[in-house]
């Protein structure tokens, strides 16, 4: 039984992966696809499922901050076929130990951020004046992690 290809054009792609066309024009220039977007005998582009679920893989890599260089040479790799594990194994780990420093940082903001919101809506509680001077409380004696600023912060 012959397999059924489903055939979509830039907008539809555009509209289920989220990406604009500039942006999948912009990819198909760079090589980030795996296999060459086809084209009608008009010049329309045309995508297969298969183009939609690596374009999912470009966006979840992208969005986690990998650069279009590295996210090239994964598709390169992916290109190549099997016999390169190793190389995209490294590239993953690499990646994977920058999404976790970056997790980590975003931790640490947080952290502040949720600080300065309780300050925020205890002085609002409150009803306070403004102009009123906030500090960073000393680590809680429970073992709750907050932040330590090292400057006030003035409310305005």
């Amino acid at each position: 039984m012959a397999e059924m290809t489903i055939s979509l054009s830039i907008g539809q792609v555009a509209e289920s992966t989220g990406l604009s066309v500039h942006t999948l024009r912009f990819y198909e220039r760079e090589g980030l696809f795996v296999n060459p977007v086809r084209r009608r005998p008009g010049g329309r582009r045309v995508y297969s499922q298969d183009d939609v679920d690596w374009l999912t893989v470009c966006i979840i890599l992208r969005a986690s901050g990998m650069p279009l260089p590295a996210l090239r040479r994964y598709a390169d790799l992916v290109r190549e076929g099997a016999g390169n594990e190793e190389e995209r194994l490294a590239l993953m780990r690499e990646h994977q130990a920058h999404v976790t420093t970056q997790i980590g940082r975003l931790t640490e903001s947080l952290d502040l951020i949720r600080f300065k919101v309780g300050v925020y809506e205890d002085i609002a509680d409150q009803d306070s004046a403004a102009g009123r001077q906030c500090h960073a409380p000393s680590p809680a004696a429970d073992g709750e992690h907050t932040p330590t600023l090292r400057h006030e912060a003035v409310i305005e």
